[in-house]
């Protein structure tokens, strides 16, 4: 089957004692979007419709299966029906649906979740024409949406999803202290990428601290060194709160001047959209905080955070996830002190590890990744199962993105989206034999290959 085939509320409050009987007016709804809210539901309107089609009914049987919350089945199975997980649990499957497809001696698990890509706005082959992931015209360019960037016909998209990968969060790059909007990609290809956003997934704000935005703006005007970055942060968002106080309460859409950079920021400070901040020292996490607790805004997760491991217990207190590397260190100053333990000891101390990629060749073997920080936290004598490894590349990141009421765990209920590898998962030679997503199945290295990028068609292209 050609891949064609997949193509895709603040309250409104009432002012004064009297009640709307009183004065005339209608009742307030409590559960009507506010003014800002229909501001975005119209920016977030699509032209191409999203296709709503669903796989299943079958079972997959017979394997191991690794659920990511705490559950492993050794034999276990998952039935799925309507693109979702009906049933799953150890044995045989008591009330099987559709084809019974037998996957003894291979492992099912969620399908993986990358927090940090560039996929789509740093495009392969990469070159000048395909770099659209910085906008480094200003230090704070809240208005760009990467989505408006992003190139569907990547053909970075399918090697990733060969590797496991069925969501993505794609980000503006970190030249700018605030680089713009995010985007969570979900894994079925389409022509535009609002088609391919993932169904209900709030946006991210890509923020920036330390060396990037010094090294680009330095010689530009500024900033040009880490206390103009933290004031640049709180510049912006200071003048975001008065933007609100002003435009909270208008009645209309059309009574608010539109602003983009205020509208992404004011989503941001209002919890509508999840602040994601590359940072990689600890004390410049600790500023950014700081700055973030004067101004009212909650990070989500600190990206890259190599020394993560030296305020985990900051961190873990505030709920704020670290999404890092197993073993990229040195290439610049700020990323010098880092350890191959960090991701562990972010665990043990209870906050929430993610393993990401910011890589287009990283993408395709998260699990590997995973893999070398589960057996570095082992050697220090971290207390850490399979399952644990598992969570930083499934759970964890999709409850950082928002979405891990739909997936990143095999439980009822939820979407589809999964994994047969062909081996453990966590050996080097591993492979995603077949990759589903919404039940539908996007990969299968058991039957000839059709490129997903029409770039690629009529290429001679490596399987």
């Amino acid at each position: 089957m050609r891949l064609d085939s997949f193509a895709w509320a603040l309250l409104l409050a009432a002012s004064g004692c009297a009640t709307a009987s009183e004065t005339g007016t209608a009742p307030v709804d409590p559960g009507a979007p506010t003014v800002l809210e229909r501001i975005e539901e119209r920016a977030h309107a699509g032209v191409e419709t999203p296709d709503a089609s669903v796989g299943g009914p079958f079972t997959l049987a017979g394997g191991t299966v690794m659920t990511a919350t705490g559950e492993r089945y050794e034999p276990g199975y998952v039935v799925v029906v309507d693109g979702r997980i009906e049933a799953v649990g150890p044995g045989e499957a008591p009330a099987p649906k559709g084809p019974v497809l037998d996957v003894s001696g291979q492992v099912v698990t969620p399908g993986l979740i990358d927090l940090h890509s560039h996929l789509g706005v740093l495009a392969s082959p990469h070159v000048r024409a395909t770099d659209d992931v910085n906008e480094a015209t200003n230090p704070n360019t809240a208005q760009v949406w990467a989505e408006h960037g992003f190139w569907p016909q990547d053909p970075g998209l399918e090697r990733a999803a060969r590797g496991g990968v069925t969501t993505l969060q794609v980000l503006p790059g970190s030249a700018n202290l605030i680089g713009g909007r995010a985007v969570t990609i979900h894994m079925r290809p389409a022509r535009g990428a609002r088609a391919m956003r993932f169904p209900g997934a709030p946006d991210g704000v890509k923020m920036a601290c330390g060396e990037n935005p010094k090294r680009v703006y330095g010689s530009k005007g500024g900033p040009s060194t880490r206390m103009g970055n933290i004031a640049g942060h709180r510049a912006a968002f200071a003048a975001a709160q008065k933007w609100l106080r002003d435009n909270r309460e208008k009645k209309a859409p059309e009574d608010v001047a539109r602003d983009l950079k205020m509208e992404t920021l004011a989503a941001a400070l209002e919890g509508r959209a999840l602040v994601h901040v590359h940072c990689y020292r600890a004390d410049d996490m600790l500023a950014f905080l700081a700055a973030a607790d004067e101004l009212g805004l909650k990070v989500a997760a600190f990206h890259h955070a190599l020394e993560a491991y030296k305020i985990r217990d900051i961190l873990a207190a505030r709920d704020i996830a670290v999404a890092t590397w197993a073993d990229w260190w040195g290439f610049k100053m700020e990323a010098y002190d880092a350890i191959p333990e960090n991701l562990a000891f972010v665990a043990e101390s209870g906050g929430r590890a993610i393993v990401h990629s910011d890589s287009g060749e990283g993408i395709q073997r998260l699990n590997q990744e995973a893999a070398k920080g589960l057996a570095s936290g082992r050697a220090a004598g971290v207390k850490l199962t399979d399952d644990d490894a598992l969570r930083w590349i499934t759970a964890n990141p999709a409850e950082a993105l928002g979405i891990s009421h739909e997936v990143g765990t095999l439980e009822v209920g939820k979407r589809a989206d999964l994994v047969v590898w062909d081996r453990d998962p966590f050996s080097v030679y591993a492979n995603a034999r077949w990759v589903y997503v919404d039940g539908l199945r996007v990969v299968d290295r058991d039957a000839p290959r059709v490129p997903w990028s029409d770039f690629e068609l009529g290429q001679e292209v490596e399987r």
